[in-house]
């Protein structure tokens, strides 16, 4: 069973939320927050496989909360968000989120999107990964640039699986693309994200867009 902690301040939208992964046979609902706050405490206590977190909350917010919940490795973080909310997002990756999710998703692929963070996949939906990547790099850069060097702790191989990462290709994708076994592609991607320091493949995918490779 994939162990569930939904965090949604609307309680009509997390009512639906709710009903919605209950009707999965694989996916049980384990505990509720209506804010930031809530969703720490309960990820804690709960140790929850995943946290669907919604942005904007009250007390304490979705990036904030996420940040708090992948540093202390309670949970992945699926962040529901709207288009609109790019900051949001942008501070959402760099909290190390596994993935996001539209608000206006519908039933079949939440429960397919939880699924698949769950199973370490991360990136849920290649194309909302890559719209996002793309809003992000035509915005004006707040931060500091990423730093080419820390591509020399890659292996050639390492740094073919990033790029792809960065185009928001699935593991499978990726294998089909560089001609490997998808477990390869796993065993990869989680040695790259431990050599540059990364939570998740989604902060990969920025970084691969940043140094343009």
């Amino acid at each position: 069973m994939i162990r569930v902690l939904v965090a949604e301040d609307q309680s009509a939208v997390r009512a639906g939320l709710v009903l919605i992964l209950g009707s999965a046979p694989d996916i049980e609902v384990i505990g509720e927050a209506a804010d930031g706050e809530q969703a720490v405490a309960l990820a804690r206590e709960l140790r929850p496989d995943l946290v669907l977190m919604d942005v904007q909350m009250p007390r304490l917010d979705g990036v904030s909360a996420t940040r708090i919940v992948v540093g202390e490795q309670l949970a992945d973080v699926l962040v529901l968000t709207t288009f609109d909310l790019d900051e949001y997002v942008f501070g959402a990756l760099r909290a190390g989120a596994a993935g996001f999710l539209l608000k206006n998703t519908d039933a079949n692929d939440l429960i397919a999107a939880v699924r698949t963070v769950a199973g370490g996949e991360g990136i849920v939906a290649p194309a909302v990964t890559r719209r996002l990547i793309a809003e992000f790099a035509a915005k004006p850069v707040r931060e500091p640039t990423a730093d080419p060097a820390v591509l020399r702790e890659l292996t050639r191989r390492e740094r073919e699986v990033l790029s792809c990462l960065g185009e928001g290709l699935s593991n499978a994708a990726v294998a089909e693309r560089l001609d490997m076994a998808e477990a390869t592609v796993k065993t990869h991607v989680s040695r790259l994200l431990g050599k540059l320091g990364l939570r998740s493949r989604v902060q990969a995918a920025v970084l691969a867009q940043e140094l343009g490779i």
